[in-house]
């Protein structure tokens, strides 16, 4: 369901993406008091915090792709901040392992011992973020798969719609051809019949004639006959 500015997936994304901005930029910020193996392994934190960073980038425009044109279109503005963002994060982190290849410190050892703890949590952390990436992920490419097996059926429903009215205009076509032949013979027959009316008439009007005439001639016989 589409939240005002976007997808509530892809604002989920924004938060995500905003709260390990905010752990990588302290990490790296720690890093410049720190030396020896604890700011190596801050730094180490910080570049798989940025590689995470990175892949919920990737993840955002994956979903801005499904997002109707009004939305992607406002949120295309956020998402040249964010690689902006990242983009600055991560010069600021080659600097920072720039400066830290280039120092050494005594207490290197300690530091190490404390950052394996960092490290260990870290990991924890990371892994978990890495698990709810995936899901996301698969949620998504589900979202996709959906839309696509969408576009397959309303596909084959046009085309049968469109079968559907090819058949049915072949069945006007055949019955306007039935009724023009019909109305042709209909045509045929009416000529016929007025043709018919006409020798009848003319057939009446001579059988009329030639009973008068007959009549006529046997009065005539009759006449003769009783005052030749």
């Amino acid at each position: 369901m589409d939240a005002p500015g976007g997808s509530e997936l892809f604002e989920s994304y924004e938060q995500d993406f905003e709260a390990i901005k905010v752990s990588i930029s302290e990490r790296l910020n720690a890093s410049g008091g720190q030396s020896g193996e604890v700011k190596k392994q801050t730094l180490r934190s910080a570049d798989r915090e940025i590689d995470e960073a990175n892949e919920i980038v990737q993840q955002m425009e994956m979903e801005l792709l499904n997002l109707p044109q009004a939305s992607r279109t406002r949120l295309q503005a956020r998402m040249r901040s964010y690689k902006a963002d990242l983009e600055r994060l991560k010069q600021t982190l080659k600097r920072a392992q720039s400066t830290s290849r280039s120092t050494a410190d005594r207490d290197e050892l300690l530091g190490g011992i404390n950052g394996g703890v960092d490290l260990d949590a870290a990991s924890m952390d990371q892994r978990t973020r890495l698990l709810n990436g995936t899901d996301r992920l698969a949620e998504s490419s589900r979202r996709l798969q959906d839309s696509h097996k969408i576009a397959l059926e309303t596909e084959a429903l046009g085309a049968g719609i469109l079968t559907d009215l090819r058949v049915q205009r072949e069945q006007i076509i055949h019955t306007r051809n039935t009724l023009l032949e019909a109305d042709s013979n209909i045509d045929k027959a009416s000529r016929t019949l007025k043709g018919m009316a006409r020798r009848m008439a003319t057939n009446k009007m001579i059988t009329a004639a030639i009973i008068i005439v007959l009549v006529f001639l046997i009065l005539f016989v009759l006449y003769r006959k009783l005052f030749g």
